[in-house]
């Protein structure tokens, strides 16, 4: 069973797409494995303390990418391929990235000040 226990509701994005986003970081950080269960939406709503309503669209938006199978009475269980994987671990570092890039810039951080400040912090 997948735990939520260190998903942390930020900023500004929608619950629901916190949600995504966090089962799509575990799956590239491999704390999410293929054919893992998810808690029930009721179980995930009481957890989070959030409307089951905001549990079930992340759900259904996770099936709808392919992420997910659930089926009537049976848990909802995580399903990828390593494609996927790879696809995933592309798009949340692209989105990352931009973000990173876009607070350097309105810091006024040089390009090459950015260069230095990854350097510095990377080890």
């Amino acid at each position: 069973m997948i735990s939520f226990e260190q998903f942390r509701m930020q900023g500004d994005a929608p619950i629901y797409m916190q949600i995504i986003t966090y089962v799509k970081q575990g799956i590239v950080a491999r704390t999410i494995l293929d054919g893992d269960e998810l808690p029930s939406r009721r179980v995930l709503s009481a957890t989070l303390g959030v409307n089951p309503m905001t549990v079930q669209k992340a759900y259904k938006m996770l099936e709808d990418e392919g992420l997910i199978q659930s089926r009537a009475g049976a848990k909802s269980c995580v399903v990828y391929t390593r494609e996927t994987l790879e696809q995933i671990r592309e798009v949340l570092l692209e989105e990352d990235a931009r973000g990173a890039v876009q607070r350097l810039k309105m810091m006024g951080i040089r390009k090459e000040d950015a260069h230095e400040l990854i350097e510095k912090y990377w080890e």
